[in-house]
């Protein structure tokens, strides 16, 4: 008499668990800090309607009288208003919350873009080759030969010549999108150019070719997902990056405007009244744009060191 055992296929959590990227996750307390931060960052901007005190878009919700109040801590605060108002009498918490959204919607955006671009030509450049290969690599060269501000300054003075500021302001979330992700998108060719090299001349790529299967299906259903480490690693850098070029684009005026703020233009806007004492206007935005990228950054050097055995050390 025999008996028959079956075997349950391990589940998603199950193969997450047992992976050496978890492992090394549960051992690496910095790389679990950044996570905490940038998920309760992330939850605390996307609820900020919920957890706001004030709509800093309703001006019934403004009181001009109340602008430049001090946080909690200082004396001459209102408990109303736990981190100050700004210079405009905004509540400095409610427009934190706002500005951090807009901040990450834009992350998340030009890098979502940049992503598409980039592993698209990417993938053209290393498996077609010749000079589909030589024309986007020198467009990449031409392009990353101008920085993500001089494309903002040219792109963003020509759209406000020619549409005027109120359109420029209307729609400066998807401009700046558009801008920082066209600006970006070689870091992501380049590297998924040279992945696609060292994969296209592999055994099971050769077999889909002697199948008869079309190029663009060879190139996006095999050799793409062996080339996602490395652009999960350069999109986490990216992220960061994209917030820090909005930030600065804000600072030069060209970025959001001050009635629907970002955190660029919430440190631009309060730059002025350092000097009259109300230095948490500038400073406190600072601080969490400093904690969103940093955060980003330390997960992106995780990453980075875990998905690189030459690198890791752990």
């Amino acid at each position: 008499m025999t008996t028959s055992t079956t075997s349950t296929a391990p589940s998603r959590w199950e193969r997450l668990r047992d992976s050496f990227l978890w492992y090394s996750f549960k051992r690496d307390r910095t790389a679990q800090l950044c996570l905490a931060v940038f998920i309760c960052l992330v939850i605390a901007a996307f609820s900020a309607p919920l957890l706001a005190p004030t709509d800093p878009y309703d001006l019934a919700q403004i009181d001009i009288l109340a602008s430049e109040l001090p946080p909690f801590w200082i004396d001459g605060a209102d408990e109303m208003y736990t981190l100050g108002t700004d210079a405009q009498g905004r509540d400095l918490l409610s427009i934190i919350l706002y500005g951090t959204r807009v901040s990450l919607l834009i992350g998340f955006g030009a890098v979502a873009l940049q992503a598409l671009l980039g592993v698209t030509f990417g993938l053209m450049a290393g498996y077609l080759g010749g000079r589909v290969d030589a024309f986007l690599m020198r467009l990449a060269d031409i392009q990353l030969s101008f920085s993500t501000l001089m494309v903002a300054i040219v792109v963003g003075a020509v759209v406000k010549a020619t549409m005027g500021s109120a359109f420029y302001s209307q729609y400066a979330v998807l401009m700046l999108i558009l801008i920082i992700g066209l600006a970006e998108w070689p870091q992501y060719a380049r590297t998924v150019r040279a992945s696609v090299l060292a994969e296209k001349n592999k055994e099971y790529v050769d077999a889909a070719r002697v199948m008869g299967l079309r190029s663009r299906r060879i190139m996006f259903r095999h050799v793409l997902p062996n080339t996602l480490s490395p652009i999960f690693v350069i999109s986490t850098v990216q992220i960061a990056n994209a917030i820090i070029s909005e930030a600065a684009l804000s600072f030069l005026g060209l970025g959001m405007p001050e009635t629907h703020p970002s955190l660029g233009s919430l440190i631009k806007a309060g730059f002025d009244y350092i000097q009259s004492g109300s230095w948490w206007i500038t400073l406190i935005p600072g601080a969490v744009l400093v904690v969103l990228v940093l955060s980003i950054n330390l997960l992106g050097d995780w990453l980075r060191d875990v998905m690189n055995p030459r690198l890791y050390k752990g």
